[in-house]
């Protein structure tokens, strides 16, 4: 069925609404860990950056390095504390080993977690173009330095988030593999730009750099983003190279705002250091 333009851009309205504020209104308070927060000045997004940061217990307890895994969408107001108390639980349980998590809180979410979009009703919404290129620029060239300069950390690295924070993860996955190690993404909103992503994965697959990668990725009942990331899969079916490793989680009975609870854990086990 065709909408008048009118209304395709109330409904992109009301969907980047709730993306916007499902990772932060929907969900239950959480106990908040101990946690570390630092401000950088970013020169390259032009303005400053609260990031959050998790120490495993043995951090103060070792001369060890720890791998680290970042997370978009990671004020304390964000996703930072639930997923603090994830990792922590299984560290002590001994079911991953222990690492640092940093967390990037949000100051304009729809311009650093989307790319650039032909599709009128997107630009209305995200009118700043390729933000995501910038906010990766920001992760290379500025988070990753300060973290290796105050943190004994190694060279293994980690990225998880959902939805539109999903979307920047698969796009950098495609664009930039060679950022982190591991990419795990909850529901990731890849039906942006016309699908762009999933149209040139297969393509884009098939000159993958020859070095180990892993892709962990989930879809609820939300339908503008489950049948694409179905679709997805399919292609990884048929094109994923011998070093890429992936799975994908379809969750038809989680909604787009329960699908990060409900599977991270999944994610963990699956894709972090043991």
């Amino acid at each position: 069925m065709n909408f008048p333009l009118k209304a395709r851009l109330v409904l992109m309205s009301i969907v980047f609404t709730v993306f916007n504020f499902s990772c932060q209104e929907t969900k239950p308070a959480d106990p908040v860990p101990p946690h570390k927060i630092i401000k950088i000045e970013s020169k390259v997004l032009n303005e400053t950056r609260v990031i959050t940061i998790w120490t495993p217990p043995s951090y103060v307890k070792s001369d060890s390095s720890f791998p680290v895994l970042y997370m978009p969408d990671g004020g304390i107001g964000e996703d930072f504390p639930h997923i603090a108390n994830t990792i922590s639980a299984l560290i002590d349980q001994g079911k991953i080993d222990p690492l640092i998590l940093v967390g990037i809180e949000n100051t304009d979410r729809h311009r650093d977690m989307t790319g650039p979009s032909t599709v009128e009703a997107e630009a209305e919404i995200a009118p700043l173009s390729d933000g995501s290129s910038e906010f990766r620029k920001f992760i290379r060239t500025e988070l990753f330095p300060e973290i290796e300069s105050q943190y004994r950390v190694n060279n293994k690295r980690a990225i998880v988030g959902e939805s539109l924070a999903g979307l920047f993860i698969v796009e950098t996955f495609f664009l930039e593999p060679e950022m982190f190690d591991i990419y795990l993404a909850m529901d990731p909103a890849i039906y942006w730009n016309d699908h762009d992503l999933v149209r040139k994965a297969a393509e884009r697959l098939n000159s993958f750099p020859v070095r180990p990668v892993k892709l962990w990725f989930a879809g609820s009942d939300a339908w503008d983003i489950a049948k694409y990331t179905d679709k997805l899969a399919e292609v990884f079916k048929k094109e994923a190279p011998e070093q890429v490793t992936w799975s994908y989680l379809p969750q038809p009975k989680e909604h787009h705002n329960t699908i990060f609870r409900a599977t991270k854990e999944k994610a963990f086990l699956w894709g972090l250091w043991k």
